[in-house]
């Protein structure tokens, strides 16, 4: 098994075994092969990773379907107990991240305690999640612009268009230098959480028929069969935290930025969920929070805000709902880029998804096909869409719906998995006794992630509005499947006809010192 130190960089790594430029770009056979590094502070690797949790998207949308889909009322204590799990999770991770730079994270900490076969597995998943995930946002992009066109401008625009115009420009973004994508995302995502705070605070100061009641606190809310399919709901939410150690190679000092970004992360964004939530209980009362999500749908937020706040916040809010959208798709777009340029460089992509991109080191390659996915899927809804019935929210049901909860499939089960890696790696580093509590919280968050799981697969057919004996219940989450075991097929063919190919997973710049000692060597 390779072993690392903390100050393993991409530049350290690269620079003793190849050319390299000004600025600590590894240039092997003359191709860039490393990401920029130090393009991203504290600031800009928050604001990146945040952006991918779309906070208005998740207030406006995920939480009126939770309350009506399960009618349980304790939504907020469930934003509570997930981030406890997820900060116990965070705890290994975080630690892992100061032995590991690597642009494949999941991939590459599961490779280095589980094995490179294991690794490609994770790298498939992975790239299949996260794309699940960026692609299943342009449903809902495209329906919510066309609407707001129909209303405001009086334009009937079909949803695929809006749709196709945003992955046009979210790949151009793509190739842009990370840095000035922090700083985009970074700026929509502080208008967006400051229009939910100002909400939060309108429904606190002007609250329902019973007052400011923290009934949703009370652990007897969990009760009832829908807690476990609550949590798989809930858990989306926080999807985005776990992308900070992707950006490693490009941050200052990543072995202190990286852990400190992902506890900013995890533990700000369960106390915004879990306020915000239990601000729109306050706002209709404990009571017919459920009734009044059933009735609302996605319009609760805005039905709650047009009261308190009139109908110019709102209609800013339906704007910046669109907007938090967008920077969410810009921000699992980089994610994808930069799982397959890790893939590339290692040999589990073909090697030009392994190179960076021009002046601005962007790994265009796979921002490139990041874009063409996007657009292939786009247009195969569109073609699909259900014309007869006319219904227009068949975009949101299906495209955000399915795509939606597969990658959040996807990446528990990496979540899961990574636990389990980092009890291993310290383990077999002889670091057991050292990190021993941190090996006790990855262990009960693995398990516990692996009961989300469990609950995710077992009740799909509820998360994608399926009746129970819909094909979609096991044809979805064994898309999943399916990419753990042809990743899991890659890496035992690599393993047995390349093992030099298979011996660079997980491996990231290090695996240029293998590729010149093979060069010397042969």
């Amino acid at each position: 098994m390779t072993t690392d130190s903390p100050s393993t960089s991409s530049t350290s790594s690269t620079s003793s075994t190849s050319g390299a430029t000004a600025d600590g770009i590894s240039t092997f056979k003359g191709r860039e092969r490393a990401l920029r590094a130090g393009r991203l502070g504290t600031g800009g690797l928050l604001l990146s990773v945040l952006a991918a949790t779309a906070p208005l998207m998740v207030v406006a949308g995920v939480m009126p379907t939770t309350f009506a889909v399960m009618g349980i009322v304790g939504q907020p204590l469930l934003f509570v107990a997930l981030g406890v799990v997820l900060v116990l999770f965070s705890l290994g991770y975080a630690e892992m991240s100061r032995h590991v730079h690597n642009a494949g994270a999941f991939y590459a900490y599961i490779s280095r305690g589980l094995g490179g076969t294991a690794g490609a597995g994770a790298a498939l998943v992975a790239l299949v999640a996260y794309n699940a995930l960026q692609v299943g946002i342009y449903g809902i992009f495209g329906f919510e612009v066309s609407g707001l066109l129909a209303t405001y401008a009086d334009l009937e625009v079909a949803w695929w268009i809006p749709a196709l115009a945003a992955v046009l420009a979210v790949g151009a973004l793509g190739w842009l230098k990370i840095d000035v994508n922090a700083r985009v995302l970074g700026v929509l995502l502080v208008i967006e959480v400051l229009l939910v705070v100002v909400f939060d605070i309108a429904a606190v100061a002007d609250p329902g028929a019973e007052g400011l009641s923290l009934h949703a606190f009370d652990p007897d809310t969990l009760t009832g069969a829908g807690v476990g399919t609550a949590l798989c709901f809930c858990i989306a939410a926080f999807l985005g935290f776990e992308q900070a150690p992707v950006y490693a190679e490009e941050t200052s000092r990543p072995h202190e930025v990286v852990p400190r970004v992902m506890f900013l992360a995890v533990t700000g964004v369960a106390v915004f969920f879990a306020l915000s939530s239990w601000a729109l209980t306050v706002a209709t009362g404990p009571s017919g929070i459920v009734g009044a999500s059933r009735e609302q749908s996605a319009g609760l937020l805005f039905f709650l805000t047009e009261d308190r706040l009139g109908g110019t916040f709102t209609d800013v809010l339906h704007v910046l709902f669109v907007t938090g959208m967008f920077a969410a798709m810009l921000s699992f777009h980089n994610v994808v880029a930069r799982y397959a340029f890790a893939m590339g460089r290692e040999g589990l992509l073909p090697a030009a998804f392994g190179r960076t991109t021009g002046t601005s080191g962007a790994p265009g390659t796979g921002s490139l096909l990041q874009t063409v996915i996007a657009a292939v899927l786009v247009l195969a809804f569109a073609l699909t869409d259900d014309k007869p019935t006319g219904d227009p929210t068949a975009p949101v049901l299906h495209l955000f719906t399915w795509g939606g909860n597969v990658g959040a499939l996807g990446v528990i089960v990496l979540m899961a998995i990574a636990s389990l890696s980092v009890v291993v790696f310290f383990a077999r580093r002889g670091a057991a006794g050292a990190q021993g509590w941190r090996l006790a919280t990855s262990a009960l968050a693995g398990i516990a992630l692996a009961v989300i799981a469990g609950y995710t697969v077992k009740d799909f057919d509820v998360l994608v509005g399926a009746g129970p004996d819909s094909s979609l219940s096991w044809l979805l989450p064994g898309v999943i499947g399916l990419a753990l075991v042809a990743g899991l097929v890659q890496g035992a063919v690599l393993r047995a006809r390349a093992p030099e190919r298979h011996a660079r997973i997980g491996l990231g710049n290090e695996a240029f010192q293998l590729e010149k000692e093979a060069e010397r060597t042969s």
